[in-house]
C-alpha cells in the first residue's frame, strides 16, 4: 500500500507539472479519464429537412458523425475494410497507421471480432470509440458485444445494411434474427432509426451511454426525411418509442415501427385517416431504451385497453408478441430472405403500405 500510494504521488507531482505546462491539453486528459464529452459538443448537430427521397440512415450517419467528430478530439474508430459503404470515415482527420499515431480512422481489416475487442480496449481506455460493418457480420462480433455489455462500458458499434433492403447480395447478407439477437443479449441498446433526424438522436445518446455499449443499426436504401412539422420530433426517440402520428380520437388500432418500416406505418396511416379510421403511429427505434421508461409513459404510448396493433420489421418477429398482444397481428421476417431488388423484396415479404391498410381492415372487420 506504502509502495503504491508513492508512485501515485509521483504521478501526480509528474501531472501537476504537465498541467502547468501544456493547461488545455491537461483540461483535455481530465475530462477523457472523468467520462466528460467537451462543452457544447453537440452544438453543431445536424437537422434535416422533409425529404420524400430522404436518404440511407447509414448515409445520414455519416453527415451527423462528421459533424460531432471535430468537436470530441477523443473519438476515434473505423471500420473492417468497409468504410466507404458503412459511410464512417472522419473528415477531420488522417488514417491512423505507424506513421501516423495522431490519426483518429482506424482500419481494422476484414476480422470483425478483432475489432469489436479493440473497440472495446480503446473504450475501458476511456476513449469515444466506435466500429463499423455490415449487420449479418454482426454475429462475428457477438462474443466483444457481449463482454461489452458484461462490463457495462460504452462501446460504439454501428452496423449497416439492417435488412433484406440490402437487396441483390442475397440471403448470405441480409439480417434477419440479427435485430432480436441482440435485443435479447442484456444490457445492449439497439437502436434502429426510422429517418435521418432519428439517427441525430441515435448518435447523441451513445455518445452519452455511460453503462452499456449501443448498436446503431442503419439502411442501406433510401428512407423518406420525416415532416417533423407535421409529426412528432425526432427527439422523443429518446425515449425509446414514441407517438409518431395520433387519432384525432381514440386509437381504434395502433401501428408499431422500427427503421425502415415507419414510413410505410406513416402512409398507412395517411390512407385510413382519409377513410375515417383513427390510427396511432408509434416510432420504436429502441426497444430496450422503451422499457425503461416509466410504467405510466408506456401506458401512454401502448394503452392496454388498444387491443388491435400490427408491429412492423423487416427482422425477425420474436419478441415482438410483448407488444402485439394477443389480438394483434406481426408483420415481420421468420425466413431468410432473397436475391432480388429491395422494392421486389420489401413487396414480396409483405413490407407494404398496401398490406399495411389490409390487414388493419381485416382487424377492424373482424370486430
Amino acid at each position: 500500500i506504502e509502495r503504491g500510494e508513492q508512485a501515485e504521488q509521483e504521478w501526480q507531482k509528474l501531472f501537476d507539472k504537465y498541467q502547468q505546462a501544456y493547461p488545455e491539453l491537461a483540461r483535455e486528459f481530465l475530462a477523457i479519464q472523468q467520462d466528460r464529452l467537451p462543452e457544447n459538443w453537440d452544438l453543431n448537430l445536424p437537422e434535416f429537412e422533409a425529404d420524400e427521397k430522404g436518404m440511407a440512415t447509414r448515409a445520414s450517419g455519416g453527415k451527423v458523425l462528421n459533424a460531432i467528430a471535430p468537436a470530441i478530439p477523443w473519438l476515434i474508430g473505423g471500420s473492417a475494410d468497409l468504410a466507404p459503404s458503412t459511410k464512417t470515415l472522419m473528415n477531420c482527420s488522417d488514417s491512423f497507421s505507424a506513421q501516423n499515431r495522431k490519426g483518429r480512422n482506424l482500419h481494422f481489416g476484414i476480422r470483425e471480432h478483432a475489432m469489436g475487442a479493440i473497440v472495446n480496449g480503446l473504450v475501458l481506455s476511456k476513449l469515444k470509440a466506435f466500429g463499423a460493418t455490415f449487420f449479418v457480420f454482426s454475429d462475428y462480433m457477438k462474443p466483444a458485444i457481449r463482454l461489452a455489455a458484461l462490463m457495462k462500458i460504452p462501446a460504439i458499434y454501428v452496423f449497416t445494411h439492417d435488412s433484406i433492403g440490402v437487396g441483390e447480395d442475397g440471403p448470405t447478407h441480409q439480417p434477419v434474427e440479427h435485430l432480436a439477437a441482440l435485443r435479447a443479449t442484456p444490457n445492449v441498446e439497439v437502436f434502429r432509426p426510422a429517418d435521418a433526424n432519428e439517427v441525430v438522436w441515435g448518435w447523441h445518446l451513445a455518445l452519452t451511454q455511460k453503462d452499456r455499449p449501443t448498436a446503431l443499426v442503419l439502411t442501406r436504401q433510401n428512407l423518406p426525411t420525416i415532416d417533423r412539422s407535421k409529426y412528432a420530433t425526432a427527439k422523443e426517440a429518446l425515449k425509446g418509442g414514441y407517438i409518431l402520428a395520433d387519432a384525432e380520437n381514440e386509437p381504434q388500432v395502433i401501428l408499431i415501427a422500427t427503421g425502415s418500416e415507419v414510413h410505410l406505418c406513416l402512409q398507412a396511416y395517411e390512407q385510413l385517416t382519409s377513410e375515417g379510421v383513427q390510427v396511432r403511429v408509434v416510432s420504436m427505434p429502441s426497444t430496450t431504451l422503451f422499457e425503461r421508461q416509466s410504467e405510466e409513459y408506456r401506458e401512454k404510448v401502448l394503452p392496454s385497453s388498444i387491443k388491435k396493433r400490427i408491429v412492423v420489421e423487416a427482422g425477425s418477429s420474436w419478441g415482438w408478441e410483448r407488444y402485439a398482444g394477443l389480438e394483434g397481428r406481426i408483420i415481420a421476417l421468420d425466413s431468410f430472405g432473397k436475391s432480388a431488388p429491395q422494392k421486389q423484396l420489401m413487396e414480396y415479404f409483405g413490407f407494404t403500405t398496401e398490406n399495411i391498410t389490409k390487414q388493419v381492415k381485416e382487424m377492424l372487420a373482424a370486430e
